[in-house]
């Protein structure tokens, strides 16, 4: 049977899969958690900056939103979002998860407030649990200035929210790899998943330099053992 992946990389506790997440995501089984950032009909194309970044395959659809939020972590999914997806049939999420950025992003300059936040729908799996206590549904960071993806997310946005979920976390829209990256400094298993080739480079460049220069004070996980039996 053909592999459904064009690469794989190993790196450390991270498995980085290049291809289509529809194809690969049936053949890796259930997950524990689910952390992504999927195409969620924007139709992004920049045409602002001095490199312009190239469009984001799959945008101009909602199919993959949709799919994203279905569930797909048994402990839990985070999937981020425009505020205005939540009037696209999405299923409802458990709470809204709110980034407060340090500084606005563009949009109807004239009409519109200057938007300082993005959100992120929480869906509670059957094995859900509160790793650390419960969080609450803010989080301040600074913006990571998009310079390696359109849509890139701050490591420490990511941290926070790894931080929320137990067990493998898989990102089957990884984009440049900050979900990995976070994975990374925080001694967790990950899964990354990417269509792009391009993005999948960076994206192992980037996990590859984050076991490099591991966060400090951040102690790897320590495996269960089993204490007992039962007779």
């Amino acid at each position: 049977m053909t592999e459904p992946w064009i690469r794989k990389e190993v790196i450390g506790d991270c498995v980085l899969y290049q291809g289509d997440c529809m194809e690969i995501m049936p053949q890796l089984g259930s997950m524990d958690a689910v952390v992504t950032d999927p195409p969620y009909g924007m139709a992004f194309q920049s045409n602002r900056r001095t490199v312009a970044h190239k469009a984001i395959a799959n945008d101009q659809s909602l199919d993959l939103l949709h799919w994203a939020c279905e569930g797909l972590g048994n402990h839990s999914s985070y999937i981020w979002m425009r505020w205005d997806n939540l009037l696209d049939g999405i299923p409802k999420p458990k709470s809204l998860i709110t980034w407060v950025k340090d500084n606005h992003s563009m949009g109807d300059l004239k009409h519109e407030h200057g938007r300082q936040t993005e959100v992120c729908a929480f869906y509670d799996g059957p094995d859900h649990y509160w790793p650390k206590g419960r969080p609450n549904d803010v989080i301040k960071a600074a913006r990571a200035g998009n310079e390696l993806h359109p849509t890139q997310k701050p490591v420490g946005l990511m941290q926070a929210v790894v931080g929320w979920t137990a067990g493998v976390v898989c990102d089957p829209f990884m984009g440049s790899g900050t979900t990995l990256v976070a994975c990374a400094k925080m001694g967790r298993k990950g899964i990354g998943i990417e269509l792009d080739p391009d993005y999948f480079d960076i994206a192992c460049k980037r996990v590859e330099e984050a076991y490099r220069q591991p966060d400090l004070f951040v102690s790897k996980p320590k495996e269960p053992k089993q204490t007992g039996f039962d007779i």
